[in-house]
């Protein structure tokens, strides 16, 4: 597999930022309270990253891509470091502050060998106000990409997505979606929708056998209008369903060590190399390689070309 040319691909990234926290500690006794773990945590040890649309932004950046990140933080505490990491990263961020909006963040606490024992999610969504000043930076940045990637994580930051779906295709820009919930009709006409085994059976049900879900997934695709669907497996791979026509890549075996925003790799990894010129078939063989470097990296972590192509 050869390494491509990623330095002039350009990717605009929008949806739900989010900052994730990960307590380290001990567990050393159970509670007399209650029959739980009493966890010693180290507050020397906290680390903080960039999650959701965050980790999808850094995952483009790392592969060698031009990004600009657009989303809603608060303005709190956590908003000051996101915007500190995202510049850390070296990412264009656009980040538009909201003074009703607790940003997102996802607590991790992690005892020995890395064993998370508890998450605990902070969030409200963001205000109509601010999401309309957004849409106007997304209409100001759509000339300046080659991919538009939107991650849905479901917490509101994509209210206007159909809109943002038919400019950027009247401006013949790639759609990319990491998809969340039951209903896919607000993901009409995008290019590509990326959903992992979970999320589309909630969408078409249960199948019974390889010829089922073909004929579940070209329904949904043909329905939306999308030049293809993207199904992540974990350890089975990835099916890419177009017209007609499907496309099994199996995955490469690795030792799992932590799934956390393997979605996010793969979706990167699809975007940046189809941003730069390759292939759809090519970009998502790509996708697959690093999806699965990934989960061999524990929380959410990003791959380089070094570790997909070699040095």
């Amino acid at each position: 597999m050869r390494a491509p040319d990623t330095s002039k691909a350009r990717v605009l990234v929008v949806g739900d930022v989010m900052l994730d926290r990960y307590w380290y500690g001990e567990v050393s006794r159970i509670s007399p309270e209650a029959p739980v773990p009493i966890v010693l945590v180290n507050e020397k040890e906290e680390e903080l990253r960039l999650g959701g649309a965050g980790n999808v932004a850094r995952n483009c950046k790392a592969l060698g891509a031009k990004v600009r990140l657009l989303s809603v933080i608060g303005r709190d505490e956590a908003g000051r470091r996101i915007a500190k990491l995202a510049k850390q990263e070296g990412l264009d961020a656009r980040l538009h502050t909201d003074g009703k909006l607790a940003t997102t963040q996802k607590l991790r606490v992690v005892g020995p060998r890395r064993h998370q024992l508890l998450r605990i999610d902070f969030e409200t969504p963001p205000s109509t106000e601010v999401l309309a000043s957004k849409l106007a930076d997304f209409r100001d940045a759509l000339k300046d990409c080659d991919v538009i990637l939107l991650s849905d994580y479901g917490k509101g930051g994509l209210a206007h997505i159909e809109t943002m779906i038919n400019e950027a295709r009247k401006a013949k820009k790639l759609v990319l979606i990491d998809p969340k919930g039951k209903d896919y009709s607000r993901y009409r006409g995008a290019s590509i929708v990326t959903p992992n085994v979970l999320e589309l059976r909630q969408v078409v049900g249960d199948w019974d056998d390889e010829k089922d879900l073909a004929t579940r997934a070209e329904k949904l695709r043909a329905s939306l209008r999308l030049d293809a669907l993207l199904l992540t497996r974990g350890e089975e791979g990835m099916t890419l369903f177009r017209s007609r026509r499907a496309l099994r890549v199996r995955a490469e075996k690795h030792e799992v060590s932590d799934v956390t925003g393997a979605g996010d790799t793969v979706i990167a990894a699809l975007a940046v190399m189809l941003a730069a010129g390759e292939s759809l078939e090519s970009a998502v063989r790509v996708a697959n390689r690093a999806g699965g470097i990934k989960v061999t990296k524990f929380g959410t972590a990003v791959v380089t070309p070094a570790e997909i192509f070699g040095p």
